[in-house]
């Protein structure tokens, strides 16, 4: 094939191929390369690795860029395709990767899963209805979109876009969050506003801005009429189709999708050699000097392993210096019925108020902007970042949090402050969260890393050198209540 006749996809997809060749054979190696004369012979063996690698890959990125169908140019890495306006995503398909995950994986969690899932609720006839129901357009407004279609499964059940757009192409004010482990959160959605994955299963279809149905119960009335769902709903309940039961199917479903068994997990299981050097040290940064684990790790002074989440809420700047948050929750005082779901739930998706976060569900101050710490397994693979979507990259992620950003914010979590973390250390928190990445996703992982790291060469819009290894400046204390 001649370079001269290849799309700009085309050679961006190419090119991400032979980036994640080079960093495979570089991931363990510092960011700081000598010039390839000042190589060793082993380096140099790498280097000569790496490129036979590499061309490989582009031979064989090429023959699938060019035998795939337009429907399939969604590849799960970088961002997902363009929209016309009004025009909902495509629809994913039930591919592979939506298959119920097994509980033999390296790290799972066998306990703690016993006690979040009753056994009844995964019974296979009801994983098999759920799993179709996941996928079934029908639940919209138009027959359009489906709960897959924010949360597909080749982007580890994300939607790859800063935020979800839905029904007639409307846009929202949130970034889709993965259903992947999902089933052990003690809240669901960003601002915890419910507490099970029935209830979060519901709202979402009625939202105007997701899925758009009128009631669960017209979604139900178009699916109710199929002989195949009639014969489904018998089998896993012994009744008709109904809108509990339709709820009960899709939440036992997800919570079939735990994910584990990464490197990292196989790493703690005592195979030393299945992280980078970089890594282990992005580890031991991560529960030190990086301060990750005050919000990523069940408590503040032992190892999380598992989750990597601590099941609560905080402000960490993010989207609230772009607005004025008092005003607006002011007016999500005199407008939404306090413990009104369905209202809170339309403010967060179409509204500015969405940047209030936990606030419109408790009404507390301190909760102003405010969202749940979620896991980060799979987040090399589940960007753009941070409820709103708005960093692209881990390095975006990263240097966000080493100059503590948003201190002029009044109710800036107090955990907050400037890390003075150099360039080195960086990559290696970096290189550790890739290490979180399960085998299902390993392979767009490493054309993700390459990515965001071809990306972060020439895009740091976070970066602040001079805050990071700055004293952390004096924060203004909250207005008066309202």
């Amino acid at each position: 094939m001649q370079f001269d006749q290849l799309t700009w996809r085309e050679f961006i997809t190419l090119l991400g191929g032979a980036a994640a060749a080079w960093a495979l054979a570089h991931r363990t190696r510092r960011p700081q390369m000598p010039k390839i004369g000042y190589l060793s012979s082993r380096s140099k063996a790498i280097l000569m690795q790496a490129t036979s690698i590499a061309v490989r890959v582009l031979l064989s990125l090429s023959c699938a860029v060019l035998a795939a169908p337009a429907v399939s140019e969604d590849t799960g890495v970088g961002p997902p395709p363009a929209l016309a306006s009004r025009q909902a995503p495509p629809l994913p398909q039930a591919g592979p990767l939506a298959a119920p995950r097994s509980s033999d994986q390296v790290g799972f969690p066998t306990a703690l899963t016993q006690y979040v899932i009753s056994p009844t609720t995964l019974r296979p006839a009801r994983v098999t209805l759920g799993q179709k129901l996941f996928f079934e357009p029908r639940l919209s407004g138009d027959g359009s979109v489906a709960c897959a279609t924010c949360h597909d499964p080749a982007r580890a059940f994300t939607d790859g876009r800063p935020v979800s757009v839905g029904i007639h192409g409307r846009v929202g004010q949130r970034n889709a969050p993965t259903v992947l482990n999902a089933l052990y959160n003690k809240t669901q959605f960003w601002d915890g506003r419910v507490n099970t994955l029935e209830q979060q299963a519901a709202l979402p279809i009625t939202n105007p801005f997701e899925m758009g149905s009128a009631s669960i119960g017209d979604a139900v009335s178009r699916i109710a009429g199929d002989k195949d769902y009639q014969t489904q709903f018998m089998q896993a309940f012994g009744r008709d189709v109904n809108e509990q039961d339709m709820l009960s199917a899709i939440a036992a479903y997800e919570r079939t999708l735990a994910s584990f068994d990464s490197p990292f997990d196989h790493f703690i299981a005592g195979d030393a050699n299945a992280i980078s050097d970089s890594a282990k040290r992005g580890w031991e940064l991560f529960n030190g000097k990086a301060r990750c684990n005050l919000c990523h790790a069940l408590t503040d002074n032992q190892r999380d392993t598992t989750l990597f989440m601590d099941n609560d809420f905080h402000n960490i700047g993010i989207g609230i210096l772009r607005h004025h948050v008092a005003p607006l929750a002011q007016q999500a005082e005199r407008e939404l019925a306090q413990g009104r779901l369905e209202a809170i739930d339309t403010a967060s998706i179409t509204s500015e108020m969405s940047v209030l976060g936990r606030f419109l569900v408790t009404r507390k101050q301190s909760d102003i902007a405010s969202f749940k710490t979620p896991s980060l397994r799979n987040v090399l693979v589940t960007g753009p970042y941070f409820h709103d979507g708005s960093m692209q990259t881990l390095w975006d992620v990263m240097d966000h949090y080493n100059k503590g950003d948003g201190i002029t914010n009044p109710w800036l979590d107090k955990d907050m402050q400037p890390l003075a973390l150099n360039e080195p250390e960086i990559d290696d928190v970096v290189a550790f969260l890739a290490s979180l990445t399960s085998p299902q996703y390993q392979v767009i992982g490493d054309q993700e890393y390459a990515r965001q790291l071809a990306l972060s060469k020439v895009s740091r819009p976070q970066r602040d050198t001079a805050r990071a290894f700055g004293p952390k400046p004096k924060q203004p204390k909250p207005p008066p209540p309202f």
